[in-house]
Parts: C-alpha cells; sequence; structure tokens
C-alpha cells in the first residue's frame, strides 16, 4: 500500500492506454456511452481548447452545472494543463454567484441553462451586462476584471459566449506539442480542484484541494470497498460537491471502471440505471436512498447486482442503512465521514467491518491517516469512549482556504491537525462515531443533549420517514429540544403519539417540547441539511401556530 503521486491527467491517459475500449463514462438514460480512450481524446480536445482561449497552469475554471457528460471532460481537461477547476453549487442564486466569480478570480466561466427555478444564462448576463455587446474572448468587464470567457456547455449560442463544439473545435487547431509541454509542467502537489464550502454559515470559502489529495482519497476509498475494474458505479450525487467528484470519480479514476452518471438526481432514473447496466456500486446522501426506496415503481427494477456503496454528506440513520442492504440489495453498504477540507473521506466504514459495525460506526481512519478526537476545552486528545473534536492529519488535508490564510489558521493548528467542527468518540476498538457538531448541539438549561442520539431514537417510530432534530429558543431553559418529522405516506402521526413513545425510555430533558411535521427540510444543493435553519423554521410554525416559545 502506498500514496500515488501521479496527476489526474496522468490517471486518465494510463487507462486511454491500458484498457482503451473499455467503457468508462456512461448515460443510460440516452444510451451515450464514452469509453477511456474516446474520452482522453476528447479531454485533450477541451484542454487544447481551453489553451485557444487563454486558460493555462493555474488558471481558475468555473463549471455551473448538474452532472452533465461534459463536466468531468472540464475537470480532466483542466487538470491537464494545470489550471483549476471550481466548482459552483447548482443552487447558487445571483447575489451567491457574484460573491464566488469575484472571490474565486474565475476566468472562464462553464454553464448550462440552469435548474430549478433560475436560468444560468440570465443570471451571468445580470452579473456581467458588457457580455452582450462583446467578442467572444474580449470581455472587459468592470466589476470582474478577472473574468475573460463564458462558455455554454451544449449547442446553443448566446451573444458574448463561446459554445462546447466552438472550444473542441479550436482545440483541434493547436499544436498537440503545446499541451505536451503544459502537461509536463502540472505536479500531482497542484491544486486542481476549489470547491466553496456551503455555507450553512457565514460567507462560503474556497477551499484549494490538489491531485495527490482528490486521486489518493478516490484510491483509498475504493480499496476500502474492495474495487476492482470491474466495478460500475452509479453516480447521481452532485459533481460540485466532494462525494460525487471525489468518492465517486476520484475512485472509477483510479480503478479504471465504469462511471454510470445520472445528470439531475431522480430516483426513476437511478433505479432504472443500476437496473439496465447491472451496476454494482451505488452512492447516495440519506434522503437520495430513501426517495428511491419509497418510489412507487420501486419493485419493478432488479437491483440484485449491486454489492457495495457509500452512505454518507449527513449523519446516515442506523435504520435505514439496514433496509438499503435489505430492500436494495447493496450487502455492504458503508459510509464515509470527513468534510470538503479533508479531500473528504477522514474514515471509512469498510467492507471487511461487521455489518453492526457498518450501520453503528463511521469506521476507523483512511490509510496515511492521523485522526485524533481532542478536547475541544484543554486542546488534549481524549482517551476511548469520551466525545471530542474530530481532527484529522495527513495527505488529504486541503492545501488551504483561497486567499483567506486567518481561516485557513482557523481550521488547521500549529501541529498540523485539520480541526472538524464535528464531536466524536472513539471506542476500545478503534472505532469511530460522530456525535454531531459542535454548533448543534443543544444546551438545555446547562444540559448538553446531542440531536444525533434522539433523532436515532426517534427512527424506531413506526411512520417516521426522516428525523432532524434541532434548537428550539426558549426563555426559561436557553433552548428546547425541536423534533423536524417527515412522515411516511398515508401515516398519521400526532405530537402526542411521538412523545408517548419517548416516555420511559429517553431521559425526560431529551424528549422533543417541540413536534413538527414537515414535507422536507431545508438543504443544501450538495444534500447537506441545513440545521441551522432549522432553528428559524421552528420559530416560523410556531407563530403560525399562536405559540410563543417558553
Amino acid at each position: 500500500m502506498k500514496l500515488h503521486d501521479k496527476t489526474i491527467g496522468q490517471w486518465i491517459e494510463h487507462w486511454a492506454e491500458t484498457t482503451p475500449d473499455k467503457e468508462f463514462l456512461v448515460y443510460s438514460d440516452r444510451d451515450l456511452r464514452f469509453s477511456w480512450k474516446t474520452f482522453n481524446q476528447r479531454v485533450d480536445d477541451m484542454a487544447k481548447g481551453l489553451m485557444a482561449i487563454g486558460v493555462k497552469k493555474g488558471t481558475h475554471v468555473g463549471i455551473w452545472a448538474t452532472n452533465v457528460p461534459d463536466w468531468l471532460t472540464f475537470l480532466y481537461a483542466g487538470a491537464k494543463v494545470g489550471a483549476i477547476l471550481v466548482t459552483v453549487n447548482t443552487s447558487y442564486k445571483q447575489s451567491e454567484l457574484e460573491f464566488l466569480v469575484k472571490d474565486a478570480d474565475i476566468h472562464t466561466l462553464c454553464i448550462t441553462e440552469g435548474v430549478f427555478d433560475g436560468s444560468y444564462i440570465d443570471m451571468v448576463y445580470e452579473m456581467v451586462p458588457e457580455l452582450k455587446d462583446s467578442q467572444r474572448g474580449f470581455l472587459h468587464s468592470e466589476r470582474f476584471p478577472e473574468l475573460k470567457n463564458i462558455v455554454y456547455i451544449g449547442q446553443e449560442k448566446y451573444r458574448g459566449m463561446y459554445n462546447t463544439p466552438e472550444i473542441l473545435l479550436l482545440g483541434r487547431n493547436i499544436d498537440d506539442q503545446m499541451l505536451e509541454d503544459a502537461k509536463s509542467q502540472v505536479d500531482c502537489y497542484d491544486v486542481v480542484n476549489m470547491q466553496y464550502t456551503s455555507g450553512t454559515t457565514g460567507f462560503p470559502k474556497g477551499v484549494m484541494l490538489t491531485h495527490h489529495n482528490i486521486t489518493n482519497n478516490g484510491y483509498f476509498t475504493g480499496m476500502g470497498m474492495d474495487f476492482t475494474s470491474e466495478e460500475k458505479v452509479c453516480c447521481c450525487v452532485p459533481l460540485f460537491h466532494c462525494f460525487g467528484v471525489v468518492l465517486a470519480s476520484m475512485a472509477v479514476l483510479t480503478y479504471g471502471c465504469t462511471q454510470v452518471m445520472v445528470e439531475r438526481f431522480d430516483p426513476l432514473v437511478v433505479l432504472a440505471s443500476v437496473h439496465k447496466e447491472r451496476c454494482t456500486v451505488l452512492h447516495g446522501v440519506p434522503t437520495m436512498f430513501i426517495a428511491e426506496m419509497n418510489h412507487p415503481m420501486f419493485s419493478m427494477f432488479d437491483l440484485t447486482s449491486l454489492r457495495t456503496g457509500i452512505m454518507a454528506g449527513s449523519l446516515c440513520p442506523i435504520e435505514l442503512m439496514r433496509s438499503v442492504t435489505e430492500k436494495m440489495h447493496v450487502k455492504y453498504i458503508t459510509s464515509v465521514y470527513g468534510l470538503t477540507e479533508s479531500s473528504p473521506g477522514m474514515t471509512h466504514s469498510v467492507i471487511a467491518d461487521s455489518f453492526e459495525d457498518r450501520c453503528t460506526t463511521v469506521g476507523k481512519e483512511y490509510p496515511f491517516t492521523e485522526i485524533a478526537v481532542i478536547d475541544p476545552e484543554t486542546g488534549e486528545e481524549c482517551p476511548p469512549g469520551v466525545q471530542g473534536e474530530m481532527c484529522c492529519r495527513g495527505y488529504l488535508v486541503m492545501k488551504g482556504y483561497y486567499k483567506n490564510p486567518q481561516a485557513t489558521a482557523e481550521v488547521i493548528d500549529k501541529n498540523g491537525w485539520l480541526h472538524s467542527g464535528d464531536l466524536g468518540v472513539k471506542d476500545e476498538r478503534g472505532y469511530y462515531r460522530i456525535t454531531g457538531r459542535i454548533k448543534d448541539m443543544i444546551i438545555r438549561g446547562g444540559e448538553n443533549i446531542y440531536p444525533r442520539e434522539i433523532e436515532e431514537f426517534l427512527y424506531h417510530l413506526d411512520g417516521v420517514q426522516d428525523v432532524q432534530v434541532a434548537a428550539v429558543p426558549s426563555k426559561k431553559y436557553g433552548e428546547e429540544v425541536g423534533a423536524f418529522i417527515i412522515p411516511k405516506e398515508g401515516v398519521a402521526l400526532t405530537d402526542e403519539l411521538v412523545r408517548d413513545f419517548c416516555r420511559g425510555k429517553i431521559a425526560r430533558h431529551k424528549i422533543p417540547k417541540y413536534i413538527f411535521f414537515v414535507d422536507t427540510f431545508p438543504m443544501t444543493g450538495s444534500g447537506k441539511i441545513q440545521k441551522f435553519k432549522l432553528k428559524d423554521l421552528s420559530l416560523q410554525l410556531l407563530a403560525q401556530q399562536g405559540i410563543e416559545p417558553v
């Protein structure tokens, strides 16, 4: 076992030479298929096309799109020339887009028409009105002086923008030697990907990740799941997030297997893709697995090809992991714990672990990774069984936050430990459990209450599809426990039924004072639940009921 020092470009070229005709990228819903060889050729043309419009080593190329077929083309093309791909959350609105383009010094922004309830094209024209009167490649923006190009990912033409066929055509007219010269300047310790933290609190920060960070994290993720080159990995999580771009894509890249993509999460497309392609691996956040299993057409699909997968992105309910194992045939469901700043995996419950350990822990540390549970008050390492802050050290730690040394110093201490902000416990056998976020902890009259514990308990109540526990402001105690429950379809739950279930089974102060039945949770574009918004939601819901918190 060793750390690899290949760049992303070298990995893709390795498979293009070793297994040229093997399927690399598949979009099952439109029967679009690329072999390693054909995809590598497309990447080379795109890389040269980017060079033709001024992209070079260190240039920041933004991508604002769902998992479209050319998303990975831009990542790998940029990686070959030493550019840095900056991922843009697909849920961003005008002000968030403008903040990121400015903060990240974006030179070339690649976009689709948009998703959900906003047009990316309209937002870009509003951000850069000069674009409509600019010749392509000659953009001069007063507010965004670094921004030189907008590329539309697709065939359509828009004023002032290139489209991908034009970039590919430009690339075919560039001498191959120019690309070879650029590739020779790229090192595995160069930054290749910049992801902005979800911004659940404060302004998002650009996390700088290197080839070495993310390819090795992907490789060791695959190792923990006994990957071979024969895997077919169904990726329905967004590529703009570490889950999609590292735990899925970098694992595929380093094992030379097949990536079955879903452009935008749809449980029916996921089920059909697994069925049609005989996928062996399925990743998702908890809400995705819930949507798949609760789909009315679930029983029509044959999922018996599935072997393993990752459930991550938020704390994973034990009962849900059991259901995925039993109903979806994911015999070896695993969980990865980490954060964008750790590339992202810090710990992984692997295939070799018992079913119980895979369901109740986040496993042990990744290879070549040190983990310490540190007391936030004293800075000392906690003994087994004592809760503290999860911290890590090793190859996986980000290079830092872009243009923000102060914020970097706040999370990476003088000894090189990256502080996660998450609370965890290590047991006597070396397995870790995540108990919550330091900020999520509810303090009720001096009592520390950890939402995770109550959530796990409430999952055992029949009729609960999903549940989140968060603090509700209280005049008397400072904070009270609030439970936000999504009931299963057709089930009538009541406040009293929930409280009766709790009485005598959990401590009195942990029983939710406030119970809210909701349809959805506030979420980031990457599928993380924004707990801090639940507090505000609780006050809105109480006001609607004419209840004032006491």
